[in-house]
């Protein structure tokens, strides 16, 4: 392990608050779908066009998000990154349409994605290889609450109050990442480090980064596991709430369950990692996850639509999450110490472009059964698959 400078044990509890801005915003109206088109008497699979803007800002702040934190440094983006999304939760709270409201989830995502960038490239900035990847656990554990507990809270509040209440505590909560960001975030990249990069030197750079083939198929790995995280983010509401007829708070109960398997799942990683490796692992948990989209797609297109065969396979598939993902980020970002800002946000930007096509598709897809869910999950399980198989296993 090569430790880049000393930081307090609590560092990676408060960039787990930070990086839990994403999934927090995502899940926690996630229940809320149904209210949402009610509200604005919007057709069926219109709540999952906001949800598609909200992956495709998180696309495009990711780009920018990374580069400016190698430039400036990790604090000061992430300080007008939580005010534009403080800012922008208070506009989703006073939408007045539907089309106003993605307009204001797509300004959102712009302020979140440096939550989601940064603390990755600080965790870089600390360690490296086996050590990068058990601070990814423990920081996945933190914000792994966040899928388990946003869910429900979005279906509390729907108990007594309308939608627009979820995001007046997402405003709270933007406003409370600010001031932490203020007063108690250290800066990890040293001004010695910062790099200053006209246009020409930035785009050679993201070439340099696309050419290197472990980060490719790293980044390949994960933007495909998203995409099938996404189907499941997008499609699980009509297919639980509407499809099965379960209530907001049973249906958060299921969110919180699957998103438990994947907490338990990061915790399990580095145990993984010291007995059997990288590439092994990740090659298995790539295995496992497209044994259970698969099995999930035979399920729904066979038409055994009953609530425990169609919850197993995803919860296993969602599981597998907790390993992909702090394994896919490790991997990509190895060989990219000097510049790990701009391969966070290469590799966070091609996530969620993918992550915005699942949310489109899966809005078009909604018909109240599993089967658009189960489907796009499959697709971007074969997706992980193919990409391990041209990954470097050294």
């Amino acid at each position: 392990m090569t430790r880049r400078m000393r930081f307090p044990a609590w560092l990676p509890i408060l960039l787990g608050f930070l990086t839990a801005v994403g999934p927090s915003t995502t899940d926690m109206y996630l229940p809320a779908f149904p209210a949402i088109e009610a509200s604005f008497g919007a057709p069926p699979g219109s709540a999952q066009l906001t949800l598609a803007a909200w992956f495709a800002g998180l696309a495009i702040g990711q780009m920018t998000q990374g580069t400016l934190s190698d430039r400036f440094g990790r604090k000061r983006p992430l300080i007008v990154a939580t005010a534009i999304y403080t800012v922008a939760c208070l506009g989703c709270a006073l939408a007045p349409s539907v089309q106003w409201l993605a307009t204001f989830r797509a300004l959102s995502a712009l302020g979140a994605s440096a939550g989601m960038v940064i603390p990755r490239a600080m965790v870089r900035d600390l360690a490296e290889g086996h050590a990068a990847a058990v601070l990814l656990s423990r920081l996945s554990l933190v914000m792994g609450a966040a899928p388990i507990l946003a869910p429900t809270v979005g279906s509390a509040v729907l108990a007594f109050a309308d939608w627009r209440g979820i995001f007046w505590i997402l405003t709270a909560y933007g406003a409370t990442c600010w001031l932490l960001v203020v007063l108690l975030l250290p800066d990890t990249l040293p001004e010695g480090r910062r790099i200053r990069l006209r246009l020409g030197e930035q785009l050679h750079r993201y070439r340099s980064i696309l050419n290197e083939r472990g980060f490719i198929t790293h980044a390949a790995m994960g933007a495909f596991a998203t995409f099938a995280f996404f189907a499941y983010l997008g499609g699980s509401s009509p297919v639980f709430i509407q499809g099965f007829g379960l209530s907001p708070a049973q249906y958060a109960m299921i969110f919180g369950a699957n998103s438990f398997g994947l907490i338990c799942c990061a915790q399990l990683n580095p145990h993984l990692l010291r007995r059997f490796g990288h590439s092994r692992v990740l090659h298995g948990a790539a295995r496992v996850h497209l044994a259970a989209t698969a099995a999930l797609a035979v399920i729904a297109f066979a038409g055994w639509h009953t609530l425990p065969l169609i919850v197993a396979p995803v919860f296993v598939a969602i599981s597998c999450m907790g390993i992909l993902n702090p394994n896919t980020i490790v991997g990509a970002l190895a060989r990219h110490q000097q510049h790990a800002g701009s391969a966070s946000s290469v590799m966070g930007t091609g996530q969620y472009l993918l992550g915005a096509v699942s949310g489109l598709m899966v809005g078009l897809a909604t018909d109240g059964t599993p089967r658009g869910m189960a489907a796009l999950m499959l697709v971007g399980s074969i997706g992980v698959v193919i990409a391990d198989a041209y990954r470097p296993h050294a």
